[in-house]
């Protein structure tokens, strides 16, 4: 495939855009496709002086609503700009679909790299540094969790309360849609429902929640720290212990060892426990942390809500099983009911 015929992108007029638009760019540019990001269309662009940034437009096709969300992550990276979290810096955003066919924008090019996997870990993060890392992962979050939405523009990025009652309310209708299909229902997953809902904790102040914050978005730079946080579709305001608990599950736990999987980025030595990091959190953020295998249990709930949905959808044929382990996806999801049941447990005695 040449360099001016790239999917989703008009080289010629996406090049014209940014030549009149974004200062510090000399186009024509080397396009080099980036993986991951939600399967939106990301590369890197680099001109003539050496000189390289990123840009990200949503998939072709038709989307579901507020799916690949650009205005989010534009209204995120250059609203976060001037603050402690560790954003790219925001270039330019096009809201004209006339000039490839949806949404762009261009941002900053960072040296670091996503850790999606254990092989991953190995290669960009050696043992010796990972504790540093993973600390420095936790900073981050409660920087994040430290800014007041409404003092950087970002007030209106989404509603203010019941941010868990909502997700509660939104992932249970999703599991009851999709038991047919997935010719699957777990009692539990009504049980565990009916008792978060029943205990929801009092929220506070709304912050930025990514939504999705993990070792897979962040780019961890040459010296061993996160350099950005990226990917920021989901983000939304709410509840910012629902946020840490969903960052803390992907560390290992002695009660939930047994049921980690293998190949995870931080399945590998080296990483701090997840008590470590919460008390981390909490002495940065000065939150209360009594109340967080709630949000544990809730994190663990949902993410088996959300496999649920995925495996009803191969079950009923709507997507290509090709590739797919589904008897490794149905153990997830009911892990991750596990691990849900155990929160509980803990939390009721």
């Amino acid at each position: 495939m040449g360099q001016r015929d790239l999917p989703g992108y008009n080289v010629d007029a996406v090049e014209a855009w940014i030549a009149e638009n974004v200062e510090g760019l000399s186009p024509p540019f080397k396009w080099t496709k980036l993986e991951g990001g939600h399967s939106n269309l990301t590369y890197m662009l680099e001109d003539g002086q050496g000189r390289v940034a990123v840009i990200r437009r949503p998939p072709e096709g038709q989307l579901l609503p507020k799916a690949h969300d650009m205005s989010r992550e534009w209204a995120l990276i250059s609203s976060l700009a001037d603050t402690p979290v560790p954003v790219p810096a925001a270039y330019g955003f096009c809201e004209s679909p006339d000039v490839t066919g949806a949404w762009f924008y261009v941002m900053g090019w960072i040296d670091g790299h996503p850790l999606y996997n254990s092989e991953d870990t190995e290669k960009w993060l050696p043992e010796d540094k990972r504790q540093q890392a993973a600390f420095h992962f936790i900073d981050v979050l409660a920087d994040l969790h430290s800014v007041d939405p409404d003092a950087v523009g970002l007030g209106d990025l989404g509603k203010k309360d019941s941010y868990v009652a909502r997700q509660l309310k939104t992932w249970y209708r999703s599991w009851t849609a999709s038991i047919e299909d997935a010719k699957h229902d777990d009692p539990r997953a009504h049980e565990l429902q009916a008792y978060f809902l029943d205990n929801v904790p009092e929220q506070g102040p709304a912050r930025v929640v990514h939504g999705d914050y993990g070792l897979h978005n962040v780019l961890i730079g040459p010296n061993h720290q996160v350099a950005a946080v990226v990917d920021w579709e989901i983000s939304t305001l709410g509840d910012p212990m629902a946020d840490l608990a969903y960052a803390l599950i992907q560390f290992p736990h002695p009660q939930d060892q047994a049921l980690i999987q293998d190949g995870t980025a931080t399945s590998v030595p080296g990483f701090p426990s997840r008590e470590a990091l919460a008390k981390r959190y909490a002495e940065k953020t000065g939150r209360d942390l009594s109340l967080l295998d709630y949000y544990v249990g809730f994190n663990r709930w949902k993410g088996a809500a959300i496999i649920h949905g995925v495996y009803a959808r191969y079950m009923a044929g709507k997507k290509s099983t090709e590739g797919v382990d589904l008897e490794r996806l149905f153990e997830r999801m009911n892990h991750s009911m596990t691990l849900a049941e155990q929160a509980y447990k803990r939390l009721t005695g």
